[in-house]
């Protein structure tokens, strides 16, 4: 892949899980300013690391200023309450696509997630058409972040792909994953994707594998040009025999979005 210069990218969220895996990957392609609330400990090669709050956005501001895209991954990454939600994740995301816009920046690459559709029935297939059905208070952050890029798209011009991503880890772990799993290197190649696609203008990417089991269907974000070449099915067997039987009208194995969607469920 020959990838699209860049005088300098934003990792937000540098310091979380993903981050940690992405801040090399990403140093090694291009000039890189990572950031987190969170200390991010020594510095890679062609990186600079800066500390910062993005609820504050005065910081968010400077932070965004001599980049020239962003690739967001800031904020909470699971259910929590409100008051935090709408610092990190809400406030938070507003401020980073506000410095984006202030500063000339085109391009967004937007950590969303799979809660944003939680609701959908695991035998539905959806596509980025599909009206949002969040499961938790985080993954409506989430599509309020979603349909901030749809605003900043439309309006200013800017170009904002949003990642509906799914489990994003070494290896699935639970039946379910075999479905949502996104492998680390997909992950990285979906960035680099986003990231060198010709104009598209606003987007919505399912973050997944080529998973056999897979529910989303990314026809319909085919200008990105996301390849991903691994498949969760190679550790189908050992999970399946490890797993207890399910009961089909859990909430947890009934929707999409799992545990999340399950946690606090009222039957109908």
């Amino acid at each position: 892949m020959s990838d699209r210069s860049y005088r300098k990218i934003l990792l937000t969220g540098a310091a979380g899980q993903l981050g940690r895996y992405l801040r090399p990957q990403m140093a090694a392609l291009w000039p890189l300013r990572s950031s987190d609330i969170a200390d991010l400990g020594r510095a890679h090669a062609n990186e600079e690391c800066v500390r910062c709050d993005l609820a504050d956005r005065a910081a968010v501001d400077a932070l965004v200023a001599d980049c020239d895209a962003i690739v967001h991954f800031g904020g909470i990454s699971v259910e929590a309450e409100f008051d935090a939600l709408l610092a990190a994740n809400i406030a938070g995301t507003y401020n980073v696509f506000g410095a984006a816009r202030r500063h000339g920046v085109r391009r967004v690459v937007y950590a969303s997630s799979n809660h944003v559709i939680g609701f959908y029935g695991r035998g539905e297939r959806i596509d980025a058409d599909a009206p949002v059905r969040p499961d938790t208070l985080y993954g409506v952050s989430k599509a309020y972040g979603e349909a901030l890029g749809r605003y900043y798209a439309d309006k200013f011009g800017l170009e904002i792909a949003c990642l509906r991503i799914g489990t994003a880890a070494e290896r699935p772990a639970a039946m379910r994953q075999l479905s949502t799993w996104l492998s680390h290197p997909d992950l990285l190649r979906l960035i680099r994707a986003c990231l060198n696609a010709p104009r598209f203008g606003f987007a919505i990417v399912y973050g997944q594998s080529a998973n056999d089991r897979g529910w989303w269907d990314n026809a319909k974000a085919a200008p990105i040009g996301f390849d991903p070449h691994d498949n969760a099915e190679v550790f189908a067997e050992t999970i399946l025999r490890a797993g207890p039987p399910v009961d089909p009208d859990d909430p947890a194995v009934k929707f999409q979005g799992g545990d999340f969607a399950a946690a606090g469920y009222v039957q109908r």
